[in-house]
């Protein structure tokens, strides 16, 4: 249940009072454990999936090798995730140009995210950046609190008033206590790696035909159903990394608007500022198909209807600021 305390105290000064602190109700061991274990067979399935998309390429150019190149390619990809779960911060960071927030250019967002981190009772507060694209957007990245980085928009700044870059802070700090950023964070690096994998071996397929066709004149046909389920294989690859998108929970994105609203007792800011991202026209140059689901609205802009909410990586923004406004 959230807290029914004042939702907070406006000085005619106008400066800016964090909330009271929570002493650690607001964190939920259990969903941090499920995001850790989550995390794990994310990384265990991107290795299967990888392994057989190599091993279908190898059965397509080179038949005879496949088992050995599923070996190499099943040693490249556990070293891939397990860069991914140390420096996924940095890569999603570095391809969504987020540059570093100062004090003397940000006072406003530092002293919120200084304030939200001590009443959460965070060991650290997170590093701040700041991406320049007028559309209001932010997310959260990091393997876990101490290794956490928040990054929001100008436009994000530019619209929001005090109380709704408030609430929008909380929530992405409710992703840094629960490591839902842990999770969210290596699926966007190895999603994408799958994504960008498969579209460039379908590509070079594509402008290079002849040679799978030689090989079947070659071969006698021999491999022919080999190699229709290794192109099989390579369409139904990048499906597969949106499920494994879609199978982190749009759930916890509800979990965390609640968390944000415990540690702010304001409902009303965080459903304003979703009402602003919601509303505000401008598409988020930077984001893609790997990223969307870091953010705290889908920034990609998709048109509505069932079957969009069917396959979205967020619930639909109107649900959500119902709920809150229900609060």
């Amino acid at each position: 249940m959230i807290p029914q305390e004042p939702a907070r105290q406006i000085h005619p000064a106008g400066e800016y009072q964090p909330p009271a602190p929570l002493h650690g109700r607001w964190l939920f061991e259990d969903q941090i454990k499920a995001n850790t274990r989550g995390t794990y067979l994310l990384m265990g399935v991107f290795i299967l999936l990888l392994t057989g998309v190599v091993t279908a390429v190898a059965y397509i150019y080179a038949p005879h090798f496949a088992v050995p190149l599923a070996i190499v390619a099943a040693l490249i990809t556990f070293c891939t995730s397990y860069y991914s779960y140390y420096h996924s911060d940095e890569i999603v960071l570095s391809i969504s140009h987020a540059q570093p927030a100062t004090r003397a250019d940000y006072p406003l967002l530092i002293n919120i995210l200084e304030g939200l981190t001590l009443a959460a009772g965070l060991p650290e507060t997170p590093r701040a950046f700041i991406i320049d694209d007028s559309a209001p957007n932010a997310f959260a990245t990091g393997r876990d609190a101490r290794h956490a980085a928040i990054a929001v928009t100008t436009g994000l700044l530019e619209k929001l008033d005090r109380y709704q870059l408030e609430g929008v802070l909380a929530h992405e700090l409710s992703h840094v206590a629960d490591r839902d950023v842990l999770l969210s964070t290596v699926a966007a690096v190895l999603v994408g790696t799958i994504v960008l994998l498969s579209d460039w071996i379908l590509r070079s397929l594509w402008y290079t035909g002849g040679g799978r066709r030689s090989r079947d004149d070659r071969d006698g046909g021999s491999n022919g159903i080999l190699m229709v389920i290794a192109l099989l294989a390579l369409v139904l690859a990048p499906m597969v990394a949106l499920l494994l998108q879609l199978a982190i929970s749009r759930r916890r994105e509800y979990l965390a608007d609640a968390n944000a609203i415990a540690l702010t007792r304001y409902p009303d800011g965080l459903a304003g500022a979703l009402q602003v991202i919601a509303n505000d026209p401008d598409p988020l140059e930077v984001a893609n198909k790997a990223t969307a689901h870091l953010y705290i609205a889908n920034p990609l802009h998709d048109h509505g209807g069932w079957l969009n909410d069917l396959f979205s990586t967020h619930p639909p923004i109107d649900a959500r600021i119902a709920r809150l406004r229900a609060m």
